[in-house]
C-alpha cells in the first residue's frame, strides 16, 4: 500500500512537472481582441469520421444530353427565336427558315428543338444561309451531369462499385453533393498517371455546368464514434500539435491543447489525446492566437475578478501564507514610508541644530560687545 501511495506520488510529480503553468498556455483577449481576430468555435463530439483522399476533377455533360438543330432544306435564317445561354423544351420553336425553293412567297419552315436543355452554341443568326450539312445549335440536357475525377494510379484500387465519394465545386460556394462510382472514363492521363473516375451527380436548378472544377473526397473508410475536429484548428508543425480550446470559466480566454494526431481525412483530423467531449474548439482565429502570446488582458486580474479572491501570476490560487505574507509586506511598505519621513525630518532638525551650533560662538560675541 505504501509503495502504491509513493508510485502514485511520483507520477502525479511528473504530470506536474510537464504540464505547463496556466499563464503560459492561456491567451486572454478583451472583447474587442476577439472581434478583431473573428473568432469561432465548435463542440467537440463522437461523430463518424471518413478517411478522404482528396482529388480534383470537372464536371463535364453526360454522353446522351447532347443534342444538335438542324435544317433538311436550304434556305435563310427569317427568324430567330432564342440564343446561346437560354434554356429551351423540346417542341419550342427556334428558328424560322425560308426554303430556297420557289414560291411566292417561299415556304417557310419551323425548326424545333429536339430535346430539353442548355443551348450552348448558336449559329442561328438573321439572314444567315442553311445548309442540310451544317449544325445550327447545338444543346446539353443538364439534369444530370457527371463530375469527372483524375485519380493517381496508385489509388485506382479504390475505384470499385459502391466506392462512396464527397463532391464540392468551389464556384458554387460550400454546397457538397453525395455521388457513387460511376465507371472508369476514356481520358487516362499516362504522363501524369492519373485515370478517370466518372461519378454522375443530379442537377436541378441546372447550378452544375461543364467546364466547373471540383473537389471531389473518395471516401476510403468509415468509422464510428471518433474525436475529430476540422483541419483549421489544427496548429504546429508534426513534432507539436495543438488547438485552442475556449476557457471553461473566463470570457474572452483560450487555452492552447498539445494533441495526438491519427488519420486525416478530407477536412477533417482524428484526435486521439488530449480533447474531451464538450470542449469548444477555436475554428477561426486559431491562426491568429498561435501569435497573439499571453494575450492583451491579465489571466490573474481575470481570475481575481471571477473568483473574488487573490491569484499569482501563473494562475494559481495564493494560500492563506501567501495572502497573510502579502499583507505583511504591504504593512511594512506603510511603515517604510513613515519611517522615512522620520528620517527626513530629524536629519533636516539635525543640520538646522548644527548651523545654530556653528554660529552661536558669533551670535554670543556680538552680543557681549552690545
Amino acid at each position: 500500500m505504501k509503495f502504491l501511495s509513493v508510485s502514485l506520488l511520483l507520477i502525479t510529480s511528473a504530470i506536474a512537472a510537464e504540464t505547463a503553468p496556466r499563464n503560459e498556455q492561456t491567451v486572454v483577449l478583451d472583447a474587442t481582441g476577439v472581434r478583431n481576430l473573428g473568432i469561432e468555435t465548435v463542440a467537440v463530439e463522437e461523430s463518424t469520421f471518413e478517411r478522404g483522399i482528396p482529388v480534383l476533377g470537372e464536371i463535364e455533360h453526360t454522353c446522351e444530353s447532347h443534342s444538335v438543330l438542324s435544317s433538311r432544306i436550304a434556305g435563310k435564317i427569317i427568324e430567330v427565336g432564342v440564343h446561346k445561354g437560354e434554356f429551351v423544351k423540346k417542341g419550342d420553336v427556334l428558328l424560322r427558315v425560308e426554303s430556297r425553293q420557289p414560291g411566292d412567297p417561299p415556304p417557310v419552315i419551323e425548326l424545333k428543338a429536339p430535346a430539353d436543355g442548355l443551348v450552348t452554341r448558336s449559329e442561328g443568326h438573321l439572314g444567315a444561309p442553311v445548309e442540310p450539312d451544317k449544325e445550327l445549335m447545338e444543346i446539353l440536357d443538364l439534369s444530370t451531369v457527371w463530375a469527372v475525377a483524375r485519380v493517381p494510379q496508385h489509388q485506382a484500387a479504390l475505384l470499385v462499385e459502391g466506392l462512396a465519394a464527397r463532391i464540392r465545386v468551389p464556384a458554387l460556394g460550400k454546397e457538397e453533393y453525395e455521388s457513387e462510382f460511376l465507371r472508369l472514363g476514356t481520358g487516362n492521363d499516362l504522363a501524369k498517371g492519373t485515370l478517370e473516375a466518372v461519378f454522375e451527380l443530379p442537377n436541378p436548378g441546372n447550378k452544375l455546368r461543364p467546364g466547373m472544377r471540383a473537389e471531389i473526397s473518395l471516401i476510403a473508410s468509415k468509422r464510428d464514434g471518433v474525436f475529430s475536429v476540422p483541419r483549421e484548428a489544427l496548429q504546429g508543425d508534426r513534432s507539436d500539435r495543438f488547438v485552442f480550446i475556449k476557457d471553461y470559466e473566463l470570457a474572452n480566454a483560450f487555452v492552447r491543447v498539445p494533441v495526438t494526431v491519427g488519420e486525416i481525412g478530407g477536412d477533417r483530423v482524428e484526435i486521439t489525446a488530449g480533447l474531451m467531449p464538450g470542449d469548444e474548439v477555436v475554428l477561426k482565429g486559431a491562426y491568429a492566437l498561435s501569435f497573439a502570446g499571453k494575450g492583451s488582458a491579465s489571466l490573474k486580474d481575470a481570475l481575481d475578478a471571477a473568483h473574488g479572491h487573490p491569484h499569482n501570476e501563473d494562475g494559481t490560487e495564493m494560500s492563506k501564507e501567501q495572502i497573510a505574507a502579502g499583507e505583511a509586506g504591504h504593512a511594512h511598505d506603510h511603515g517604510g514610508h513613515s519611517s522615512n519621513h522620520l528620517t527626513i525630518f530629524l536629519a533636516i532638525t539635525s543640520g538646522v541644530l548644527f548651523l545654530l551650533l556653528l554660529a552661536s560662538p558669533f551670535i554670543f560675541r556680538a552680543r557681549s560687545q552690545a
